[in-house]
């Protein structure tokens, strides 16, 4: 994959509405919020059927973007943003999502691949047609202890976090705004070389 200098375009997946905020679901979305707030800005302008904010990151203009077509549909407003832009997916664009198939608090950066079950990156195949576009997946999977049965699946990916679990969430929100920067600076496989190496499980 090659390392593009125009716009870029940095989604994070999730679900609007209040009651969504801070479920697993909107792992994306937080990563979003935690970017912007870092760069002064508030992703409130309304483009490309999503709420997006411009900043500058390691010099080069960047639009960040939280879909408003919910999870599903993700696909629809990614494509409609790299429209706008005129934004190559290969070279422009890094997704931020929940992974449910990794532990809360890992993150795993790729350059392409299948969606692995996951709806939003699914839809993004789908609508673009291609696969090769980078994605930082950020590790919501809940322990596997009996008593936390129930906070698997989709009931779980839906429900909010618990505050032990937030503050767990926050550490990796953290390293996913410091992977944006990199990939801003540097590209796909120096983020990937940095981050994935960090005492990360193997990809899923």
């Amino acid at each position: 994959m090659a390392d593009g200098k125009g716009v870029l375009l940095v989604v994070g997946l999730g679900n609007p509405g209040i009651e969504y905020q801070f479920t697993p679901h909107n792992a994306g979305f937080l990563a979003i919020d935690r970017v912007a707030e870092s760069h002064g800005a508030t992703v409130a302008n309304r483009r490309g059927k999503a709420l997006t904010a411009k900043v500058r990151i390691a010099g080069r203009e960047t639009i960040l973007a939280k879909p408003e077509t919910f999870m599903n549909l993700s696909g629809l407003s990614v494509a409609a943003l790299v429209e706008e832009f005129g934004a190559d997916p290969q070279q422009d664009l890094i997704v931020l999502y929940d992974e449910l198939a990794l532990p809360l608090g890992a993150m795993r950066i790729r350059d392409g691949g299948s969606a692995a079950g996951h709806n939003g990156a699914k839809s993004i195949n789908a609508t673009l047609r291609t696969e090769d576009w980078a994605r930082i997946r950020i590790g919501v999977g809940p322990d596997q202890s009996p008593e936390s049965a129930y906070r698997r699946g989709k009931d779980y990916l839906l429900s909010p976090l618990r505050k032990a679990d937030l503050a767990t969430l926050a550490e990796v929100l953290d390293k996913a705004e410091q992977a944006v920067e990199k990939f801003a600076a540097s590209g796909i496989r120096a983020a990937m070389n940095e981050f994935n190496r960090r005492d990360n499980p193997p990809a899923a």
